[in-house]
């Protein structure tokens, strides 16, 4: 077993990662348990690892409250729902959540633990690849409204994350790609050395190899970690974290959260991101060729739907929290393995860009 602290004072956590970790939660995470613990998940997640991270806590009386999967289930309603039954079964402020499924499960009941009689614990079960090196981590909980991707929400600390690598056996292909997404994207924003690592390893990582998986989740955690113990509030550095996230949540607003998936969506919004850098930033287009390369040796997508129309895109993406003054501030790349997040780019730029990728 791995572990990664996110340093963050007296709020502080761990990050166990490795195999066989659900049957060891209460040894883990006893501390942070409490008579009144309630599990969150979904009705795809549950029937496979319910069991096995109840059995992991033999000494506790848990609840549970399932929700339909799904990126549509991430909402002010499904947040409702899980007040609503911690209401009804009484559960007071030494209550704790634990999060059992994908990167919906854990922001939504993260934003639920946050709401609650102003704050409550929580742990974080990731079970998709991209939940256990992104979402997991950090903090960030929120729902999606309408008109925009995470637009209400909070920060608020999980008091620890246990990353069982055994869960992503089951996890489809293609939502396995969608976590990848989240990898690469370290490797650009903070560690070049990560992203020629995982030029030669991607053929193992896709495999699933146990080594280059553990060392993959590991280090994409430990860059994270690093990054939110020194900006936890996305106030400067941390915001290079959204590399591909403008583009790409404009994506998802844009197919309804329907077709593609988060990871998918980030993909093509760091290729994006990667060619307008070239404009912007003075990146090396043969390093915008590599980041391409990279996205399509892990089978993510590098265009766009036929159905989506650039001023769509361009509309959408006025409605990012990188906003500040009325002014969109994108997060760009200057060279591999460093990002930055500005306002100075050209609109013309831009708009060649978006029209590269939508019609």
């Amino acid at each position: 077993m791995k572990q990664v602290v996110v340093e963050l004072g007296d709020r502080s956590y761990p990050i166990y990662i490795g195999a066989s970790l659900l049957q060891r939660a209460a040894e883990l995470v006893r501390a942070e348990l409490s008579e009144q613990t309630m599990v969150v998940s979904n009705t795809v997640v549950a029937p496979l690892y319910l069991e096995t991270l109840l059995k992991g806590l033999p000494d506790i009386p848990a609840h549970t409250l399932l929700v339909e999967d799904g990126e549509r289930q991430k909402t002010v309603e499904t947040m409702n729902s899980i007040i609503t039954r911690l209401l009804e079964q009484q559960f007071n402020r030494t209550c704790t959540l634990i999060a059992l499924g994908g990167g919906v499960i854990g922001d939504v009941t993260g934003f639920a633990a946050a709401c609650y009689q102003r704050g409550v614990r929580y742990i974080q079960v990731p079970t998709t690849l991209l939940a256990q090196v992104d979402s997991a981590v950090g903090g960030k909980t929120a729902v999606n409204h309408s008109l925009g991707k995470n637009m209400i929400g909070a920060f608020h600390q999980p008091a620890a994350v246990i990353s069982d690598t055994d869960v992503l056996a089951s996890l489809p292909a293609r939502e396995f790609r969608a976590g990848v997404a989240e990898i690469i994207k370290y490797g650009l924003i903070n560690d070049a050395r990560f992203f020629s690592w995982l030029e030669d390893n991607m053929d193992g990582l896709l495999q699933r190899d146990a080594a280059c998986l553990a060392h993959a989740i590991e280090v994409s955690c430990r860059n994270k970690a690093g990054i939110v113990a020194r900006d936890e509030r996305e106030s400067g550095l941390r915001a290079i974290l959204n590399l591909g996230h403008t583009f790409g949540h404009a994506i998802e607003t844009a197919l309804n959260y329907q077709t593609w998936l988060h990871g998918e969506a980030v993909a093509a919004g760091m290729s994006m991101a990667a060619h307008l850098s070239v404009k912007t930033t003075g990146f090396a287009q043969a390093e915008a060729r590599r980041v391409d390369v990279l996205l399509e040796k892990a089978g993510l997508p590098v265009s766009l739907p036929d159905t989506i129309r650039r001023e769509q895109l361009r509309e959408l993406m006025t409605v990012d929290k990188k906003s500040r003054h009325g002014r969109l501030h994108l997060v760009l790349l200057e060279q591999i393995g460093k990002a930055v997040v500005t306002p100075e780019f050209e609109e013309a730029d831009l708009e060649d860009t978006l029209a590269r990728y939508a019609g």
